[in-house]
């Protein structure tokens, strides 16, 4: 599901279930990201399939990439395995107007 930033951070600060995960390389992960983000690469192809198949189904994920085109794969991905509750951030951290921080 497509979540603009203002419904995604609504959504994640008042869901005590929540888990944000960041699609992007390692590298890109490393230049800075939104806080307490777990970082699973979606171009490892089968293994960002294996990590993503050892997360927890009951919790829900608020996915972002760069601009919002590999975390709504990613969302998709999720939903295929059996997660109910996949996020995703339109725009990605590029349009991301809150505070971006070091890993």
């Amino acid at each position: 599901m497509n979540l603009t930033q203002e419904d995604w951070v609504s959504q994640f600060e008042t869901d005590e279930n929540a888990v944000i995960l960041d699609v992007r390389t390692e590298a890109e992960f490393n230049e800075g990201i939104i806080a307490n983000a777990i970082n699973i690469d979606i171009h490892l192809g089968q293994g960002f399939i294996s990590e993503i198949e050892a997360l927890d189904k009951t919790k829900n994920y608020y996915v972002y990439c760069r601009s919002g085109m590999r975390s709504a794969k990613a969302c998709e991905i999720m939903n295929e395995l059996g997660f109910e509750n996949a996020y995703n951030l339109v725009g990605g951290i590029i349009e991301w107007d809150g505070e971006v921080v070091a890993p």
